[in-house]
């Protein structure tokens, strides 16, 4: 029986300034990146993310991210079989309905931008925001850590792992007390605590832009971060893509939905390779890889083809 393949698409952190050299290799996504970076609204974001550490900043790393992702997906699409389904970590989620053809590639990293600027307004005037992964604690110990530091639950990416949100001027306090509870816990390069309710303010305003954008129906099932359910229809996608910027995200049962569908095969996008490398970990019998690993197209192609065949 041929393989089944899931496409990911990934979040915030792992962005380069190499991020974009592998999709130009194809010319229809050097022709897409070339017209990117010569828009007046988008080229001052995709540059920064090559050339500074601005890449990291929320207005940057969100549609630079898309865009990579969307631009990766051009080159790579033409000899790819239809995939079974299509999973966005956090900024990802938008990227994955680009790649379902659902929105329009230039439209999806523009609203990356809206995006971006929404989730920002919610800092303005408050306290500086965090984000903290936490994995290895102790049974019935993360709830009452979250609470005492005024974190909240953003990401769950494992039986006994998470990525919280919350406070930045907390963070390093809850990395050490989840350190000294016998955990683990890294603070993340991340200044937006997403999915969490500190973000409700920029719920309304993008479901109120998602309402007036353009789009068509998936041509696959998109996984919703929210339910982890698939998503065949725009309206749904309208519904949840909004919520899912201050609700958490559901990613382990995420991967659980790509084994439930039975995908033999997982190919993330880039830049990085977390989710490749989480969806192994939680699945060992799904073969997977990021572009990231990779150092030409064919090798890609090359690859998908003995574990799809």
């Amino acid at each position: 029986m041929a393989g089944r393949l899931a496409i990911l698409c990934p979040g915030q952190g792992a962005q380069h300034a190499g991020m974009f050299e592998l999709a130009r290799l194809d010319p229809g996504a050097s022709r897409l990146l070339d017209a990117w970076f010569g828009d007046p609204q988008l080229a001052p974001l995709l540059r920064a993310a090559v050339e500074s550490e601005e890449r990291f900043t929320n207005r940057v790393a969100q549609p630079s991210i898309v865009a990579a992702t969307l631009a990766m997906w051009t080159a790579l699409r033409a000899r790819l079989p239809e995939p079974a389904l299509v999973a966005g970590y956090s900024i990802g989620e938008l990227s994955a309905y680009g790649v379902a053809g659902a929105l329009d590639p230039v439209e999806a990293v523009t609203l990356a931008i809206e995006r971006a600027r929404m989730m920002d307004a919610c800092l303005e005037g408050g306290a500086a925001q965090a984000m903290v992964a936490l994995s290895g604690m102790p049974d019935g110990s993360v709830e009452g850590l979250l609470a005492r530091f005024g974190f909240y639950p953003a990401i769950v990416t494992g039986d006994d792992a998470l990525v919280a949100g919350g406070p930045a001027a907390l963070g390093e306090a809850l990395a050490g007390a989840a350190l000294a509870a016998g955990g683990r816990a890294t603070v993340l390069l991340v200044a937006v605590a997403s999915h969490t309710p500190l973000l409700q303010g920029a719920v309304a305003p993008f479901a109120a832009l998602l309402e007036r954008q353009r789009w068509a129906a998936p041509a696959f099932p998109v996984v919703s971060g929210i339910s982890a359910e698939p998503v065949i229809d725009a309206q749904k996608a309208m519904r949840e893509l909004p919520r899912q910027i201050a609700e958490p995200i559901r990613w382990k049962d995420c991967m659980d939905a790509c084994q439930e569908a039975g995908v033999t095969v997982a190919l993330e996008l880039g830049p990085g390779a977390a989710l490749a490398r989480m969806l192994q970990a939680r699945h060992p019998h799904i073969a997977c890889r990021s572009v990231s690993e990779f150092r030409s197209l064919d090798g890609i192609h090359s690859w998908l083809q003995r574990q799809l065949d």
